[in-house]
Formats: structure tokens, C-alpha cells, sequence
């Protein structure tokens, strides 16, 4: 794997990652967390605890952890999440040049306890509170523990779809929208295109018979940051998906989807920064603060499932409206081809348009082997952002219906 700016500076790097660590597996007093929740789609896919070879939680145990109200007014559901990393660097003498020595790292990638369920008041409402160490949103000088999710849905009806508010995820670049403990990938590579929580309003809804779905929000975190509503900026988002193939009970399937971010600046400054698929790493594309008032960002995305063999594909592109005129243009693309060798295809979520995690039919679970291509690019108009591209190939062994390891 090679990451590269203009001109001779090269890093590589290789990690080894547990996505909703193996620890779960092996405690029975914790929760499911909100990644390994099944869907209508692959509900008849669901293997009891004991089917697995090496522990999982039994479903049982986690409904001693579950408070319903007998009325059914109130329920609360525990969860936890774990993500384990560790990273070994091997670099030139141009790379260590271009970002300094990387050191060799293991990293608790996030460590996410939840709290879902439901109450009546004026109708009903789910909710979902979760609070996260470190995680997928950590920056440098960022505390430790931080809030990741907290917001509450309604349905306005079948025609209006759900409303969702409160910190959540924007609805721009497939990586971000998808969870991460589902992905192929371990890592994402198009973070410099989106924001990993925001908070803000969203509205959402099926069409087509669950064969399409449309979504539109707005968000604005002024006070969580600290910054006067005059100077935060405004983003605005939407995405609209569709399954124009849908056969063999889900087995078979083509996703297509577009998005639209309008990237409003933070106290009049825009930047676009990101690293080489590792957590531990310095960033390896970084434009500084550039002024200017806002940036347009569009997103393709493409997902082929057939069986056990999939290839996801994703391009983005921003165009920044700055000060000087120059008005840059930064975009990033990548593609994963997958195959599970054990035959277990990739359920697909048709209620929120993306691909969830595999789950294993094998007592000893299912193995995939990835292989994917990326280039970010941040340079344009005279700013030197960087470029990063890379070729890399990985295995996942999807243990249990909770658990997964992977190596790249």
C-alpha cells in the first residue's frame, strides 16, 4: 500500500483489526450492540448461539438485561460495542520525510455503551443514547470519552417517513451512512468528506415497496462547540438509493445511491483532512484551514452483491467556494471486491438503503477476503492538500453472529 503527495514522499502501512471484539463474545452480561442488529431482509439467516463453535451471547442473556413496561409506555436496552486496532508501520526514507516516524501502536479504536428503546409522550418515540471512548471521530487534543449518538425518531405517518433528531450521522458518502463494524473495509478513507456526527433534524422514508429510499436533513452543532450560532456553519444533506436488481431472497442485488452536502464553514474556514486507513497514524492529506464560505459535495455509490461476491464502490467530489476566487476542487473514490469463501452473501437493509454485516451460516464462522484501491485527492488552485492513494488486500473471519477479526 502506497500514500502519496506530489513528488517522491511514500508511507505504507499494515493493521490488524477485532471489529466488536471478541471480548463481547465472551462476557455474557453484555448487550448486542446497534451493529449486529438483524433485519427483516436476513432474519431466516440468524444462527441460535450455540451453533457457533467459540462462544457468542445467547439471545436470552440479553433479554435479562432488557426493562419493558408492562403497559408498554417504556423500554430500555442496553448495548456495547468494541473495536480493538493494532497498527505496524514500515516506511522509507521519503515517508519519514513527508510525516515523520509512525509508530507501531495497539489502540481500544472505540469503546461504545449504548441505551435504546422507546416511551410514549404524544405518540411514540425511539431513542438511542450512546457515549463513546475515543472512537471513529477521535481528532488530536479531542477528550477521551465523548457523546456518539443521541437523538429520538418518530413516525410522522407513511407518507411523511420517520423524523429523527437530536446527534446523529449526515447522510453524505456511504462509508459514513454504513456501520463500520459492517464494511468490508476496516477503516474509512473518504473522511475528509464528511463529518462523523453532527447534530441536527432529518426526515426519512421508504418508496417503491422498500425497492428505494429518499432522505433530507440540517445540522448545525453551535453549542456543543462552543462557537456563536453566527459563525458555525450550516450543513445541509441528502441522499436518495434504489435497488433495481432484487432477487433470490436478498442473495442478489444492486444498490445505486446518490448524495448532496452543502458544507457550510466554521468560523469562516474550510478544511478537508484525512488518514491512510489507520487510527494511530498522522494525517497523510491535511489542507490547513483554507478561507472561504462554503463547499458543494457530491457522492456516487455503487454496491453489487451476487451470492458471496460483492464490489462497492464510492465517488465523491467538493467543489469550495473561497475567498480568493480560486475555488478549489478535492474528490476521492474508491473500490472493494469481496468474497466469502463460505458462500454467505452480505445482507442488504432496505429500510435504510446500505449492506449490513455477514452473518456466518459455518459454526466456525464465515471468511471474506477483500482487496481494494483508493485515491484521495487534495490539491488543486495552488493548496497542497495532499494525495493518497493505495492498493491493499485483507481476510475477515466474521467469527459469530457478533463478532469479527480482520487483518490488512
Amino acid at each position: 500500500m502506497t500514500w502519496k503527495k506530489p513528488g517522491p514522499y511514500r508511507a505504507a502501512s499494515a493493521a490488524v483489526a477485532t471489529a466488536v471484539a471478541l471480548v463481547v463474545a465472551q462476557q455474557p452480561a453484555l448487550a448486542q450492540s446497534l451493529e449486529s442488529e438483524v433485519t427483516p431482509e436476513s432474519a431466516h439467516l440468524v444462527k441460535d448461539s450455540s451453533h457457533y463453535a467459540l462462544p457468542d451471547i445467547a439471545d436470552r442473556w440479553l433479554e435479562r438485561l432488557r426493562f419493558d413496561d408492562s403497559e408498554d409506555r417504556f423500554s430500555v436496552k442496553p448495548g456495547l460495542a468494541i473495536l480493538t486496532d493494532y497498527t505496524g508501520f514500515r516506511q522509507d526514507a521519503a515517508s519519514l520525510a513527508q510525516v515523520g516516524r509512525q509508530d507501531d501502536q495497539f489502540e481500544v479504536r472505540s469503546f461504545r455503551v449504548s441505551l435504546r428503546g422507546h416511551f410514549e409522550l404524544f405518540g411514540r418515540w425511539d431513542y438511542n443514547i450512546g457515549y463513546e471512548y475515543k472512537g471513529f471521530s477521535q481528532n488530536p487534543g479531542d477528550t477521551n470519552w465523548n457523546a456518539s449518538d443521541f437523538y429520538v425518531t418518530t413516525r410522522l405517518g407513511p407518507e411523511l417517513g420517520t423524523l429523527k433528531i437530536g446527534m446523529m450521522k449526515e447522510l453524505h458518502v456511504y462509508e459514513m451512512v454504513g456501520d463500520a463494524a459492517n464494511l468490508p473495509q476496516p477503516e474509512r478513507l473518504l473522511s475528509p468528506f464528511f463529518q462523523h456526527r453532527n447534530v441536527g433534524v432529518t426526515l426519512s422514508n421508504t418508496v417503491f415497496e422498500e425497492r428505494g429510499t429518499w432522505s433530507f436533513g440540517w445540522w448545525n452543532d453551535w453549542w456543543q462547540k462552543g462557537d456563536s450560532w453566527s459563525t458555525s456553519g450550516n450543513d445541509f444533506g441528502a441522499r436518495l438509493t434504489g435497488l433495481p436488481v432484487w432477487r433470490d431472497n436478498g442473495a442478489t442485488y444492486l444498490h445505486l445511491a446518490t448524495s448532496l452536502r452543502y458544507y457550510g464553514a466554521d468560523n469562516h474556514q474550510l478544511r478537508y483532512r484525512g488518514r491512510p486507513a489507520s487510527n494511530v497514524a498522522d494525517y497523510y492529506v491535511d489542507t490547513g484551514n483554507i478561507p472561504g464560505d462554503h463547499a458543494w459535495q457530491g457522492g456516487l455509490e455503487t454496491l453489487l452483491n451476487v451470492g458471496g461476491w460483492s464490489v462497492l464502490g464510492e465517488y465523491v467530489r467538493a467543489n469550495l467556494n473561497t475567498d480568493d476566487g480560486s475555488d478549489p476542487t478535492f474528490y476521492g473514490y474508491y473500490v472493494t471486491a469481496s468474497w466469502v469463501l463460505t458462500g454467505e452473501h452480505r445482507p442488504y437493509d432496505r429500510k435504510a438503503g446500505y449492506a449490513r454485516r455477514v452473518l456466518p451460516q459455518h459454526p466456525w464462522g464465515a471468511v471474506e477476503l477483500i482487496a481494494r484501491f483508493v485515491r484521495v485527492d487534495a490539491s488543486d488552485k495552488g493548496i497542497d492538500g495532499g494525495v493518497m492513494r493505495g492498493w491493499w488486500a485483507g481476510v475477515n473471519w466474521w467469527v459469530t453472529r457478533r463478532a469479527k477479526a480482520s487483518l490488512t
